[in-house]
């Protein structure tokens, strides 16, 4: 699976990492999420889906 987090969009609410910590964690002292294991989203494919489909601004994509 193919991940981009929009950066610049991102409100930092954390979401994406508490729904899937394998792939995303929140960088508190940017305020913005991050993918931290792009490779492992292929495993975690649903949590990723999930994720994607509750961030409120929809800044996850493939």
């Amino acid at each position: 699976m193919r991940l981009n987090l929009n950066i610049e969009a991102c409100i930092g609410c954390g979401v994406c990492s508490q729904v899937c910590p394998d792939v995303f964690t929140l960088d508190e002292e940017a305020g913005k999420a991050r993918i931290s294991n792009a490779a492992g989203a292929d495993r975690k494919e649903s949590l990723v889906l999930e994720a994607m489909e509750i961030c409120p601004i929809g800044c996850i994509n493939q």
